[in-house]
């Protein structure tokens, strides 16, 4: 079971790295890392009916903690609408995405990783938005990714 990357300080932080493959319509990004922990705003000074009211040594909250990978690995899906314009598109592409890295997750580092599609598929040799075609095609395109991406480990 892959986790999934939510916060946009992730997104960002593992977008700034150098791809580390490419195909012809997507990218793989990866930092070596865990999912940030959200800063909480800082509350205002409670009534001091309590003693442990802002007791500064107190641990994060576990709901504020990022859940666990089973196998350290996160996953950030980039599916920009200016490159697939339908949602029907977007989200085949997003559901390929997810199932290839699932199928090769045992063979990848652990860490944050985010899949970015970088260009659109060619809508002449794919016409319809949700086509077995254009489905196998980015399967095969995503897996031979995640295979270059699992040799650089």
């Amino acid at each position: 079971m892959v986790g999934h990357i939510l916060r946009s300080a992730d997104f960002q932080a593992v977008l700034a790295t150098a791809p580390r493959s490419r195909s012809a319509h997507f990218s793989a990004h990866h930092v070596a890392t865990c999912p940030s922990v959200p800063r909480k705003p800082v509350k205002k000074a409670l009534v001091h009916e309590l003693s442990t009211g802002d007791a500064p040594s107190c641990p994060p909250l576990v709901d504020d903690l990022p859940k666990p990978a089973p196998n350290g690995q996160w996953l950030g899906l980039v599916v920009p609408k200016r490159h697939a314009k339908r949602s029907v598109t977007r989200n085949l592409l997003k559901r390929q995405m997810r199932h290839v890295m699932q199928a090769q997750a045992s063979s990848l580092a652990p860490g944050l990783w985010v899949l970015r599609l970088k260009a659109p598929f060619d809508r002449k040799q794919f016409t319809s938005p949700a086509s077995d075609p254009l489905r196998s095609a980015a399967h095969d395109e995503l897996a031979l990714l995640l295979q270059r991406a699992a040799i650089r480990r």
